[in-house]
Formats: C-alpha cells, structure tokens, sequence
C-alpha cells in the first residue's frame, strides 16, 4: 500500500523480504531497487557465512529482479557527493501511519520538524534538574522496537546518538530467549517500550534474575501502558515506568513525564518545550478536569499527509493545531491523562463507553493476559460492547469473567458478547489492531 501511494524512485530492502516485493504490482515497484545482505557491513571474508545463515534462518533463497544493485558494491563506489539545495522545511521522508485504525496514510516530516523534537527530548532527558538525568557517552540503551518506527527511529536512533549512547539493537525482541540473553551481556542503563513488549519480559524465563542495578530509565509509548504492568516491572527492575505520549504526525513525542517520578502515575505527561497542547470538545476548550480532544502545536508537527489534501485540512484547526484524535483529560498540575481514541469510543444509549476503561477492569482479572473492547451495532442500544479475551487462566470461562464485569462496571458499560482467543492481532510493535478486531466483531454478529 505504501509503494502504490509514495511512488518512489528507489527502494533499499533486505534480501529476505524479496518474495513480498515479489507479490507488489509490477506499476507499483521502483526503478531501482538496492538490495542489502546480512553480511553487507562485515568483513568481506564473513559474509558468505552471514548471508547462509540469514538465508538459512527465513528459510529464504530468493531471487534477485532483474538490474537490482547489491549494498555492499555500492559501498565501494567512489564518487563526489551530488549537490543538493535543501531548506530546514523540505520533506526528510514520508513516516506512514500504523493503520491500527484506519488506511495508513503518509505523514510529511521535514527536516525541521525531526530535528526540532531530537532536541526537545535530548533536553528533557538531559536536564540537570532531574535526580537521574542521561549522562551524554554514558548510556547503553535497549532498542528492541523497530526502527521503522518512528518512536524507537526518533527516541532511541537520533536521540540516542544525539546523546553519545551506545544503542543495544535487538533485531528480533519477539524472540524472548534471546532478548534475555541480550539484556544479560549489555550491563543496559535504560530501554524504551510498549506495554506488550513489557509484558511479555516480565513473563519471560529468566528475565527476574537479570542484574538490573545499572538500570536507571524505562520509558513507555507508543499504546497506553496498563498500570498492573507498569507496578510489576517497578516491583521486578527496582525502576519505575516514565510514560510519554507522541503520534506519528508529530515526529513523534508530545509529551513525557518528569525523570525523577517515584512510581508510575498513569499519565501521559507534560508537553515538552515549544509544545503546546489543549484540549477541544465542541468546537471550544474543555473546562478543567474534563475530557476533549488532545490538540497540538509545535515545531515537530507534520506539514501534513502525502497527497490527501482533504484528511489534512480535516486534521488541522482553522488556527493551525493538530487534532490527535485522542481523548484526555488535564489534572490541575498540569499533566495530562489519555482516555480513548475518539475514534474507538463505543456509544451505547447515548452514553460514552470507553474501550480503556472496560480493558482496565478486564485485565486485573487474574485468569487475563490481555484483552481489547471494540463496539459492535445494536438494534436496541444503537452500539453493544465486544470483548475479546487471551486467557492467562486456560480454565478461565466467559461466567467468571461476566460475574467480575457485574461487580465492577455500571450495565451499559459490561460485555455484550465474550470471545475467547489465542492471540490479539498486533502491529510490529505490538500495538492492538482495533480495525482488524471491528471487523471480525461485525462478522460475528
């Protein structure tokens, strides 16, 4: 979908994806396609023995197109740099939305903008004011998330580099074996994540008995952070959870927690400097305390999507702020607390339901791994609620799971319909695919 939509002259791609550019209408392929090995940025004499095992690994012995051109020879090309006119305001590269809920569309970054929020997160992770603040050449940072994405390209890549720290790449964190062995070699000062990949550390074999005393800052994003995790990795690590708070069209991160919190406090945060946030409901701000539409200004705030004229002008204000389309609330100190998508709140009889608040209750049952709400139609109720349920428990059964519903939301609130299944379907950072979940809703109804 993104090569049909960006239409770009080049593409750089690893060897074992092949066989999926392989399936991309020959209309929507590039002129040249650069392809990279495995053992690209070895010494000449290891990478036979990269390349095999790489191939060996994705079972994986693709063939090359036709006039594709090989990294590694292009390495050795001598030729003077090509003189290029550029302004801080011209496109860095297209970042393509996630699409959990909805087409995946592309967000214009400029220069300025990712330059703009390096700077803003290197000088709030830096702050002296801070107990704990990063030490620049002193940090060893996990990077397990993809850097195809833009938290872990922004947070960890340029930031950390912006910082002098040494950068732990994991390049398959789904493998938890092996990410556990990583985390025993790396002596690691700090990691980013999201609640998934949190989870499913603390579940790991072996993962409580790491040596976590150098272990100074964890940082969450990316899809809210479920309190019971966040208590449990404090409890397991001795280091308490930072949350922040960021979307793709804003390069990403609006806003992060102060570094010396004593425990995780599920808020999203302050904005950081040279943002502004406020919150919007009905066209006017929402009084203090109550819940509207997170909007953003800012020097990291996309120029708007490729190509969608229409979507970007519907996601800017008249006056220039961004529309997140997230729902939250201000405290009086100023921090900030996300309630729903506005996208995925379910309106039942009139009422607000929040999918956030169902999954809550939900996941403090002891029989829950994890769980996601979506709204279904309902003849009566206009919407009902979905629930979709991957046991921890094998016994666990929907009786149990309606009874501790009963005790704790209000009837309009509580499951309409219970489904049990293996896995949620998630995105490569393991981020919830709420479209994907709609849509097997309805074709159960």
């Amino acid at each position: 979908m993104e090569l049909e939509d960006a239409r770009p002259d080049a593409l750089v791609i690893l060897e074992q994806l092949l066989p999926k550019l392989a399936k991309v209408p020959a209309a929507y392929r590039p002129r040249r396609q650069i392809v990279v090995r495995a053992g690209d940025l070895l010494e000449a004499w290891k990478r036979p023995a990269a390349d095999w095992l790489a191939r060996w690994r994705g079972r994986s012995w693709p063939r090359w197109p036709q006039q594709a051109l090989a990294f590694h020879e292009l390495l050795q090309t001598r030729t003077d740099p090509v003189p290029v006119p550029l302004s801080p305001a011209d496109p860095a590269f297209l970042q393509y939305t996630g699409g959990t809920t909805g087409t995946p569309k592309g967000a214009v970054l400029s220069h300025a903008n990712l330059l703009a929020n390096v700077e803003q997160v290197r000088l709030w992770l830096t702050c002296s004011g801070w107990r704990r603040p990063l030490r620049p050449g002193r940090e060893r940072l996990v990077t397990a998330l993809p850097l195809s994405h833009i938290f872990a390209l922004t947070a960890n890549l340029w930031v950390g580099l912006s910082i002098g720290s040494h950068n732990q790449l994991v390049p398959d964190p789904r493998n938890l074996r092996d990410l556990v062995r990583v985390l025993r070699r790396s002596r690691f000062t700090a990691i980013t994540g999201v609640n998934t990949l949190f989870d499913h550390l603390l579940r790991a074999p072996g993962f409580a008995r790491l040596d976590f005393s150098h272990l100074g800052l964890t940082v969450a994003g990316g899809m809210p952070m479920h309190p019971t995790v966040a208590e449990r990795w404090q409890a397991v690590t001795g280091c308490p959870v930072i949350e922040g708070y960021g979307l793709t069209e804003a390069s990403p991160v609006v806003t992060l927690n102060p570094l010396d919190l004593e425990r995780y406090n599920g808020s999203i945060g302050l904005p950081l400097p040279g943002t502004d946030c406020r919150l919007r409901r009905d066209g006017e701000d929402a009084p203090p305390g109550e819940a509207g539409e997170l909007c953003v200004r800012g020097p990291q705030v996309m120029q708007g999507y490729w190509n969608r004229p229409e979507e970007t002008a519907a996601t800017f204000t008249a006056d220039g702020w961004l529309r997140t389309g997230d729902i939250a609330r201000m405290d009086a100190d100023g921090f900030f607390y996300i309630v729903d998508r506005k996208k995925d709140m379910i309106l039942v009889s009139g009422f607000n339901v929040y999918p956030s608040e169902i999954e809550a209750v939900v996941s403090q049952h002891p029989g829950v791994r994890e769980c996601a709400a979506v709204g279904v139609p309902d003849p009566d109720t206009g919407e009902a609620v979905m629930l979709f349920v991957v046991r921890q428990d094998p016994d666990l059964d929907e009786s149990a799971l309606r009874a501790w519903c009963r005790e704790r939301l209000t009837a309009y609130k509580r499951p309409r319909r219970i489904v049990f299944l293996d896995e949620l379907p998630k995105s490569a950072i393991g981020k919830v695919l709420r479209r994907q979940l709609r849509e097997a809703a309805r074709a159960r109804i």
